[in-house]
């Protein structure tokens, strides 16, 4: 098993399947393919699910398991993050890779601004983007990058623990729900009572987990999340969705509280050598905020973000995307598929436009 985790590694595979009845898989420029001939029976796939949990409590209730979550590494192969579930009656098990060292904001390719974000004082910092877009990879730069440039206590509540950081200049808690606290509610609180300066707690993905983090940044914390968005706009349409509070009382606390979203993609590289991030920035500001606040104008953020009349580094995908393939960095065609709702750029001229509207509203 852990050679072959070693060779999909290798190959640079961000995840791997593993599931009674079929080959190991491995997930490579966003493709799963086959690293095996053989089939795996069930026997074989519950006795590597039985490696891969920590817990001797949870090893010993394997039979009723039918969904778990851990984090697994070995000596020479990597950090992995654990999924095991039952299909079939019988078990697969997903793996995500961890990376060992801990990305930073330039290797990933994000753009400068990411980097305020992260030194914000007080607000909800979002990282957007579909399953395997980099979001667990993008907040951990922003991690990175307030544990070198500033001085504060980082509390981090994650299930299960990802990237390992050490301390640098801030004072990083990571803790683990169900290990190191009962619940991601537990954590919060106690994280409140604990001279917390940011907090970064896990995806947001109902009402319950966004009234945790508003709740946090009205107590003047720095927030920073995930949500699975396809950008920016549906970041916020979802925020706006999830509570059963009244809409107006909700939308006020979203738009007092929301600092900035960043939402990534992956697109096809024109070399064919893998895939580039694309990302849309959002600095909110009065404007927005007033949008957010307004449910007939809630519409009209995508349209803003574009026009550059807020932010210098406010962009949509379909402008990042125009100037990767000004650099030739991507096809053109791939800014027709980038489907931000918007109409496709000319691309010749879409990075001339934006720099012209940025200079206009400068």
């Amino acid at each position: 098993m852990e050679k072959i985790i070693k060779a999909a590694v290798d190959r640079g595979a961000s995840d791997l399947h593993i599931k009674a009845g079929d080959v190991f898989r491995a997930r490579i420029d966003g493709k799963l393919v086959a690293l095996t001939k053989q089939a795996l029976t069930p026997e074989q796939t519950k006795a590597i699910a039985l490696r891969l949990i920590p817990n001797e409590d949870d090893r010993a209730r394997l039979d009723r398991i039918l969904d778990y979550d851990c984090s697994w590494g070995a000596t020479g192969i990597g950090r992995f993050r654990v999924n095991i579930l039952r299909q079939r009656s019988s078990f697969m098990i997903i793996l995500r890779v961890i990376p060992f060292e801990v990305p930073t904001i330039e290797k990933l390719g994000l753009p400068e601004a990411a980097g305020r974000m992260a030194e914000g004082e007080m607000g909800l910092v979002l990282v957007s983007g579909q399953f395997g877009s980099g979001k667990s990879s993008t907040i951990a730069a922003l991690l990175h990058h307030a544990n070198t440039t500033t001085r504060r206590h980082i509390v981090t509540l994650e299930n299960p623990i990802e990237f390992l950081h050490r301390d640098v200049k801030c004072s990083i808690t990571q803790r683990e729900i169900g290990v190191d606290t009962a619940s991601l509610q537990t954590g919060l609180q106690a994280a409140l009572r604990q001279d917390t300066d940011v907090v970064v707690m896990e995806n947001l993905h109902d009402g319950e987990t966004l009234e945790f983090a508003l709740q946090s940044v009205e107590r003047a914390r720095l927030v920073i999340s995930s949500l699975v968005a396809r950008d920016a706009q549906n970041t916020i349409d979802s925020l706006l969705s999830f509570s059963q509070q009244e809409q107006g009382l909700l939308r006020a606390r979203v738009a007092a509280s929301l600092h900035s979203i960043i939402a990534l993609r992956l697109v096809p590289r024109a070399d064919g050598a893998g895939r580039v991030l694309a990302s849309e920035v959002v600095i909110v500001d009065q404007e927005i905020r007033n949008m957010i606040v307004d449910p007939l104008r809630t519409s009209e953020i995508r349209e803003y973000v574009g026009s550059g009349a807020g932010d210098s580094a406010n962009r949509t995908f379909h402008q990042h995307v125009s100037e990767l393939v000004s650099e030739g960095i991507v096809d053109a065609d791939v800014a027709n598929i980038v489907g931000d709702g918007s109409a496709a750029p000319d691309i010749s001229s879409g990075a001339r436009r934006r720099g012209a509207a940025k200079a206009g509203a400068r």
